[in-house]
């Protein structure tokens, strides 16, 4: 499938996509707080999805069941809401949710920290949402999909941590997934030369220990091979002739 560019309109269209779904999240953060369940934030999610007018993107995509994946601890990505995952103080969850305006999409994650983290995982947490605001800042015209990939990478391996390779960015616009693949790792100047109306979700997903990842039986949760914390950051990025836009900022 070849890469979509999109219009100045269409990037305009997914700008208010993602202006809703910067407001779900500012309701989900509202919500996660020891004794809240992962689907307690399912439903607040749901719910503020329905009152802004826009459509969940992620619930019936490949039978998916909710509009949010929610990732605890030493989940990686695609971790499923339960009304028996209760969080704890000291825990951490990422939220992934997309949605969907007038048929373009929005897709933006953060790990939250629930109460009182320990410095360890807050570490994680600061180090990640760096790098992603890193990679962001190279998602300019003319440079290179490895650009992106590597300021991921080398900020957080600086840490020690692992990069997970078996998850990655991907462009995004009348599709939950359009080429290119953006992944958090590779080498400066190599890969997909950036150009003005791309539009791409950049996800770094950093574990505290090494990079390797397995999925549980449920067939979604990823988790972590040695059973270290994972945190997730992600925005929707669009290539302009002016610099990255953030769109769901």
């Amino acid at each position: 499938m070849a890469i979509m560019i999109k219009t100045p309109q269409e990037i305009e269209k997914m700008r208010q996509a993602g202006i809703i779904l910067r407001q779900v999240h500012e309701a989900i953060r509202q919500a996660v707080k020891p004794g809240a369940t992962t689907m307690d934030l399912e439903r607040v999610a749901e719910a503020k999805i329905a009152e802004l007018g826009a459509k969940p993107a992620f619930k019936g995509y490949h039978d998916y069941p909710w509009c949010l994946c929610t990732s605890v601890n030493e989940e990686v990505v695609h971790g499923m809401p339960s009304a028996k995952t209760v969080l704890k103080d000291g825990d951490i969850v990422s939220v992934d949710c997309g949605v969907i305006l007038e048929g373009y999409y929005s897709d933006a994650a953060e790990t939250y920290p629930v109460g009182k983290l320990s410095p360890a995982a807050r570490k994680l947490l600061d180090v990640t949402k760096a790098s992603l605001e890193q990679a962001i800042q190279e998602a300019q015209v003319g440079a290179t999909l490895g650009d992106i990939g590597a300021a991921v990478q080398e900020m957080c391996e600086a840490s020690g941590y692992g990069v997970v390779r078996d998850f990655v960015g991907h462009g995004i616009g009348r599709n939950m997934h359009e080429e290119p693949q953006v992944p958090n790792y590779g080498k400066r100047g190599k890969g997909t030369r950036l150009r003005a109306g791309m539009v791409l979700a950049i996800e770094p997903m950093i574990n505290a220990g090494t990079h390797e990842v397995k999925v549980l039986k449920d067939g979604w949760t990823a988790v972590t091979v040695d059973g270290s914390l994972s945190a997730h950051f992600e925005h929707t990025v669009a290539i302009t002739e002016n610099g990255p836009l953030v769109l769901t900022r």
